[in-house]
């Protein structure tokens, strides 16, 4: 009877030994360093196939990064995806020191008018089909 608890005993601790080795395997990755630009293009590709956030973040260099959420209605086409990141763009980054435009009618033009380059990045989404593709210039 007194083997029982034993058993038991020895499982917990046992696993509780294992999850320090559990915990280094599954520790994310470094982020990887960031690209600079004084002008991108973000190319929107396919439309929107349910609505949902698209989470952008410009960081200056050497600056406090700029959170962009751009939200989006199911059944929007790309251009239409793209005019809504360029009006959300405008809306958030100082005009002053920043210029968004849209390029042959899918792409998203982020120039540096004024101070340092910038990195633009998609951080996360849960819009279904449209994907952005971002090139320095």
């Amino acid at each position: 009877m007194n083997i029982v608890p034993r058993l038991l005993v020895s499982a917990v601790v046992t696993g509780l030994l294992a999850l320090p080795a559990l915990a280094q395997e599954t520790a994310p990755a470094a982020a990887p360093p960031l690209s600079y630009s004084n002008k991108w293009r973000l190319e929107v590709s396919e439309g929107a196939n349910n609505a949902g956030v698209m989470h952008f973040r410009v960081t200056p260099e050497g600056g406090t990064a700029i959170d962009i959420p751009v939200s989006l209605k199911k059944g929007r086409g790309e251009d239409g995806c793209a005019r809504d990141i360029r009006d959300t763009f405008k809306k958030t980054l100082d005009q002053k020191a920043y210029h968004v435009e849209v390029d042959d009618g899918e792409d998203v033009l982020v120039k540096v008018r004024k101070g340092p380059d910038i990195a633009i990045e998609l951080v996360s989404s849960d819009v279904k089909g449209t994907r952005v593709n971002f090139d320095r210039e």
